[in-house]
């Protein structure tokens, strides 16, 4: 007897269609056989197949069983084709009845007392059958929420083998998840880290609201304890909320990890990573053995922090260009290439010295040339906003934060800036750092005095033709913030003085 089951395989973060197809051999010696690329978890599933089948009460066929999943050249990893392997081999023995099965898209992990455990990935499984016009999906109780994150689409949650049976025949009422309410999930966000806790430091709070009303690349140099790292926190709560559909291609890619929660099945917050200066270009960029999305994907729409930029290795911050130009990460393999969505918005901060001092001598400033070398010229060409962090004074430490900007009135102002660019560009998916030297030119042109001062800076700091563009994005992003429509002599001129970095290396 011959069965079909229809599940899904990843590549990247996109679901592909896969029939699980079991045919129940009654000639021959009892064995079972998998075929269809599957990994070591797969070909472990038949062992927790049959388990799950016994003790949930039905029989295991003592047949010759040949399990192919198909497409046949693109490779099958995880335990998520446990539950339409049984609900295959239960279809082809008759114990599920008619064809009913055939209407659904399976995935889900089964213990071997039957339970249907969650599994990675299953938001994109909803996704395809969104797009395949399925009637619906039947998952693990644990992923309905994130399945159901989708929307016109059924999803059915099942807690045990015997839920699903029962259900295929008729026998059990499953209600459908309710579809998870976006608006109502976003409306109370409060930002974890506020910038009235960042006391004094007007300039650095100026150019951050100013790099999140563009989505500007931006650096800060400064001695330790500056408060670098809490202005780098204090940025996510300043971006515009997450629209659905980011929200929605955001929880894809932590689904795929498995980092999101029943309890928050869909992500609200604008992510923000902070890997280690020890991580390796593979968790940095993504790949492995078995591929997965790293921090520059789990970034995605969201703020990448580099924390002590130059404590990373070379090779791995030179991994960074790809993404930052791009806005995605594509990993070659020998049977296939997968591409990772990556258009985050970079923040680093770093010391002027390894000891974390600015330097006080002719020694101390070769230590620190020396140590912002370690920094590529090309990457640091690829961030718009580069700033001095200074020490606070004393009096600037002791003002009450209700005397200090705070994150409700800049995003105010970011959101402000923002609409003006979707109203010019025609779009939300580009703001003002994602502009091209051709819309630069049509969307934002300098007056005579602007290109005067341009191009006094380019030739007493050495600046690039990357450099160049990048003055005129910021300087765009600035006459935003205030409303205007002409870029005027003192837009260009902040946006000069965001080039800490080429100053001094010039």
């Amino acid at each position: 007897m011959l069965a079909q089951v229809h599940s899904f395989v990843l590549q990247g973060i996109e679901p592909i269609a896969c029939e699980v197809e079991v045919d129940v051999l009654d000639e021959g010696m009892p064995r079972t056989t998998i075929v269809g690329l599957p990994d070591a978890a797969v070909k472990e599933s038949i062992e927790r197949v049959r388990s799950a089948i016994l003790n949930s009460g039905y029989t295991f066929p003592l047949a010759r069983l040949l399990v192919n999943l198909a497409p046949a050249d693109i490779r099958k990893e995880g335990p998520a084709f446990d539950l339409p392997i049984a609900v295959g081999l239960l279809a082809a023995e008759g114990v599920v009845h008619g064809d009913r099965h055939q209407q659904f898209l399976f995935a889900g992990e089964l213990s071997l007392d039957g339970r249907v455990r969650p599994v990675k990935g299953v938001i994109n499984l909803a996704y395809l059958a969104r797009t395949r016009g399925v009637r619906g999906v039947i998952v693990p109780a644990g992923n309905a929420g994130e399945a159901a994150a989708v929307g016109d689409v059924d999803v059915y949650p099942v807690e045990t083998l015997g839920e699903v049976v029962g259900f295929l025949n008729d026998q059990k009422r499953i209600d459908p998840k309710v579809h998870v309410d976006h608006d109502v999930m976003t409306e109370t966000l409060d930002p974890e880290v506020d910038f009235a806790d960042v006391r004094g430091q007007e300039a650095p709070k100026r150019a951050a609201l100013v790099a999140a009303a563009g989505q500007h690349n931006f650096l800060m140099v400064g001695p330790a304890g500056t408060g670098k790292t809490l202005i780098a926190k204090a940025i996510t709560g300043i971006l515009p909320p997450l629209s659905r559909e980011e929200a929605l291609e955001v929880t894809r890619i932590f689904s795929t990890v498995g980092m999101v929660s029943s309890q928050t099945p869909l992500i609200r917050n604008r992510p923000i990573r902070t890997p280690h200066h020890t991580s390796s270009a593979v968790a940095m960029i993504g790949g492995g053995t078995i591929p997965r999305p790293g921090e520059v994907s789990l970034a995605h729409r969201g703020v990448l922090f580099l924390d002590e930029m130059p404590e990373f290795p070379r090779a791995v911050l030179e991994t960074l260009r790809q993404p930052l130009e791009d806005g995605c990460v594509t990993i070659a393999r020998a049977h296939s290439s997968i591409r990772y969505p990556a258009s985050f918005m970079l923040v680093a901060a770093l010391n002027p010295t390894p000891g974390g001092d600015k330097p006080t001598d002719t020694l101390s400033q070769r230590q620190m040339d020396r140590y912002l070398s370690r920094i590529s010229g090309p990457l640091v060409d690829r961030i718009d906003i580069h700033v001095e962090v200074a020490k606070v004074p004393f009096e600037r430490l002791a003002v009450s934060p209700s005397l200090q900007e705070n994150s409700t009135s800049m995003r105010r102002q970011v959101l402000a800036a923002r609409a003006i660019q979707i109203a010019r560009q025609g779009t939300s998916t580009k703001p003002n750092a994602a502009l091209t030297s051709r819309e630069l030119d049509r969307l934002a042109p300098l007056d005579g005095p602007g290109r005067q001062l341009v191009g006094q800076a380019m030739t007493e700091l050495g600046l690039s033709a990357r450099a160049y563009d990048k003055i005129r994005r910021v300087a765009r992003t600035i006459a935003d913030l205030e409303g205007g429509d002409d870029i005027a002599l003192p837009h260009v001129a902040e946006a000069i003085q965001y080039r800490v970095l080429d100053r001094q290396r010039g």
